[in-house]
């Protein structure tokens, strides 16, 4: 009861302060410069396979259908933290509105999780590809990568409505300083004033269903593709497989061991540092690099883009 009425007595937080990538004014000047290429780069990137899978009729397929969702996915996800972290960059630590903060959130934890589905999507094309070729035309119809795509869309929609109201419910008493640059669970879990146990519940069986279950997916068909490469009797035939998979694997290990290490940890996480690391890792060269990786090392959307090239 004294606990209840001390809380109630409490001011209720109205805005945060994001403390950045960094405190030095010197370091800040170079490193907004670097972020924001990179930002550039990647909104360019990805706008480029989009426009290319878009308006070249040899790129309609579902492989090139799941990475035009992709690029779609990482200019939004790139979007959401990409200025805070400028912001901060430019400004130092600065104030951001509760609402702004929640509302960052929401997005940030929805991109994410549609971001895994889509992954696990992508594996499952590969594996229908190279497993099951005869079979790959009804597998993957038209209507199978439409229903992929809009449940990845969907599914991570609804888990961050879940995960946002329970975040956003919890009670916020000071301090408001989140040692990030953008609105991430864990250091807002960090600075609640009530009791954590079931928004963290929920963070961790979401974890567990959306991490977790992709990963599952995604080592699975990657698996059995190993398999079925390695009884290939060809050895060209292996090779154009396995140059089709690694790519998909390194973006898979890099982006999975980052997002695992932090929210599949219930407890709050005390090593702020390494999660902003980590953090740029999966929101700043991920996005940055998928594009390099899936499409631009393919031979046709080279053909596709030499093409466009030509024809302006």
């Amino acid at each position: 009861m004294e606990r209840s009425l001390e809380l109630g007595n409490m001011t209720r937080v109205q805005e945060f302060i994001l403390l950045g990538l960094s405190t030095s004014p010197e370091t800040r000047e170079v490193l907004f410069v670097v972020f924001l290429t990179l930002y550039l780069l990647t909104l360019l990137e990805n706008a480029l396979i989009v426009f290319l899978v878009c308006s070249h009729a040899e790129l309609h397929k579902p492989m090139y259908f799941f990475l035009g969702n992709l690029s779609c996915l990482e200019m939004c996800y790139v979007s959401v933290t990409m200025p805070s972290l400028l912001a901060g960059l430019w400004m130092g630590p600065y104030h951001v509105p509760f609402t702004a903060c929640m509302t960052q959130l929401f997005f940030f934890v929805s991109l994410i999780c549609t971001e895994c589905a889509l992954l696990a999507s992508m594996a499952c094309d590969r594996y229908v590809a190279i497993c099951r070729p005869l079979h790959y035309p009804l597998l993957m119809r038209p209507q199978v990568c439409l229903g992929l795509a809009g449940t990845s869309w969907l599914g991570g929609l609804l888990v961050s409505v879940v995960k946002t109201a329970c975040i956003a419910s919890l009670s916020y008493c000071g301090p408001n300083i989140l040692n990030q640059f953008f609105c991430d669970v864990s250091p807002l879990l960090n600075l609640s004033c009530t009791h954590v146990a079931l928004t963290e519940l929920v963070d961790f069986l979401s974890a567990i269903v959306i991490f977790c279950g992709t990963l599952l997916v995604a080592l699975a068909s990657y698996s059995a593709i190993g398999v079925t490469v390695f009884r290939m009797p060809s050895a060209a035939a292996r090779r154009k497989a396995f140059s089709t998979c690694a790519s998909h694997l390194v973006v898979v290990g890099i982006f999975y061991s980052a997002a695992l290490f932090i929210y599949c940890r219930p407890s709050r996480i005390r090593s702020m540092d390494l999660n902003k690391v980590l953090s740029v890792i999966y929101t700043v060269a991920t996005p940055m690099c998928n594009p390099v990786i899936y499409c631009l090392r393919n031979r046709e959307v080279h053909v596709a883009l030499l093409r466009t090239l030509h024809s302006t």
